[in-house]
């Protein structure tokens, strides 16, 4: 076949651009019929090649009207970015280059570039400098990869190589978590052998904060798992006084800090993450508030020895010596997309004062809509510290059809939550295209559909 690869990758980026820039006046919401469209999609696979021109032009046609507006900047369903514009075209340069970036013999640009994003990262959010860290797929295997280094930590203290004899026969290891833990830590818990249910729960104050005195005392292995970034309320539990009470036990801190521990860079929130340094491991998304393109989890462990103990793999046939880092050795996969790339550029884009800004103005924008619903006699039903807002528009039935109401008009799109007994509209801000005229727009368009 021949192939006008220069035309194709044009008629691509025509193709992305168009929708981008469609996105501040199309729904939200993908229309009912775009979405049934999709079975368009059902054919049995072809017996001869298609061009690939025809190829994109049918994913285009067919697939782009079906597509919710996350990248826009009135998405407000889960805490998920827009992509910077310098991270977005990395991406694309990145997929291009298509480095399989396990070792960095073999791929030395992509490895060291994510080394160098890491260490911009560890400095921004003020964590240890001399930590290890991971670009991984999420927030839940971060968990996963932070919490095999746990488990590989707090078992060779008491003699036990998890990673020759596995957790047969291994001495028990204590897992204490909050009672309002997100899911996806539960669930790495399961994946490393902990499971999700067999675990210490610390009830929590009125904002989903763990209570530091609630603490039970730990005897033995133990990892002690806080949140900063409650997935409702945004309340970042207290940190400090945590792994000072724990301290003297030796057990393992964990931080979920899936979009919370970027509070760090924030000086008005800064102090919501006090403490988080003290730590043992850390787990982020920057396809959160970083706004990097899907997908791109980091996980930050103080041990970098331990890390690699629970993850480095070699074979006859891979070229492991280096003089460098071999981004393999500190994650699950030994195959993997250079993620760390659209992350270097847009904290390049961006520098330390351009994500300061981001993230304190989504925190602004936060609570200028719990300002205004709650002047429009909505109840707010969290002190919005972060970027989350809860409301509710009454009983749990009329908050869902308001809810519903607000999905089908399309002027922006937020999803339902149940906190502490109460049914509530969440609202979540995180994209950096988001403008206050934004927010405008969406509390106008909630106020209707209250009305109606």
């Amino acid at each position: 076949m021949d192939l006008d690869l220069t035309a194709l990758l044009t008629d691509a980026q025509q193709r992305a651009a168009r929708y981008l820039e469609s996105l501040n006046d199309r729904p939200v919401a993908p229309p009912a019929h775009a979405v049934q469209a999709l079975s368009a999609f059902d054919v049995p696979l072809q017996e001869d090649p298609i061009d690939p021109r025809a190829v994109l032009s049918e994913l285009d046609e067919r697939g782009t009207p079906g597509t919710m507006a996350m990248a826009g900047p009135r998405f407000f369903g889960f805490v998920i970015g827009g992509s910077l514009p310098a991270a977005l075209a990395a991406d694309w340069l990145a997929s291009a280059w298509d480095q399989n970036t396990g070792l960095y013999k073999s791929t030395p640009t992509t490895a060291h570039l994510e080394q160098v994003a890491l260490r911009w990262m560890l400095d921004l959010l003020g964590l240890p400098s001399d930590c290890a860290g991971a670009f991984v797929t999420g927030t839940t295997v971060a968990h996963i990869t932070a919490l095999a280094t746990a488990r590989h930590a707090v078992l060779a203290k008491v003699g036990w190589d998890v990673e020759a004899d596995g957790l047969f026969g291994a001495p028990p290891v204590t897992v204490i978590v909050s009672a309002e833990a997100h899911p996806t830590l539960l669930k790495a818990l399961g994946v490393v052998g902990f499971g999700r249910t067999r675990v210490v729960k610390v009830p929590v104050d009125d904002q989903g904060r763990m209570r530091a005195d609630a603490l039970p005392g730990i005897d033995g292995p133990a990892i002690v798992c806080v949140q900063v970034g409650n997935v409702n309320t945004g309340a970042c539990d207290p940190v400090a006084e945590i792994c000072e009470r724990v301290a003297a036990s030796g057990a393992w801190v964990h931080v979920d800090g899936a979009f919370g521990l970027w509070a760090r860079v924030a000086p008005s929130r800064a102090h919501l993450v006090e403490g988080i340094e003290l730590a043992d491991s850390w787990a982020t998304d920057a396809h959160k508030w970083l706004n990097v393109p899907y997908d791109s989890g980091v996980a930050f462990v103080r041990d970098g020895r331990a890390l690699r103990a629970a993850m480095a793999v070699t074979a006859e046939y891979l070229p492991t010596e280096s003089a460098f880092r071999n981004p393999s050795d500190f994650t699950p996969e030994l195959s993997r997309r250079a993620r760390g790339v659209p992350s270097w550029a847009a904290l390049r884009s961006l520098g330390r004062s351009g994500v300061s800004e981001m993230i304190e103005r989504n925190c602004r924008q936060a609570r200028e809509f719990a300002r205004q619903l709650a002047a429009n006699g909505f109840e707010i039903l969290n002190d919005v510290v972060l970027n989350q807002v809860l409301v509710t528009f009454g009983d749990p039935d009329r908050t869902r059809a308001v809810i519903g109401r607000i999905q089908d008009d399309g002027t922006m799109w937020a999803g339902e939550t149940v906190w502490q007994g109460r049914t509530a509209m969440r609202i979540s801000v995180s994209c950096w295209s988001t403008t206050d005229a934004d927010v405008e727009r969406s509390v106008e368009a909630i106020v209707r559909a209250a009305s109606g």
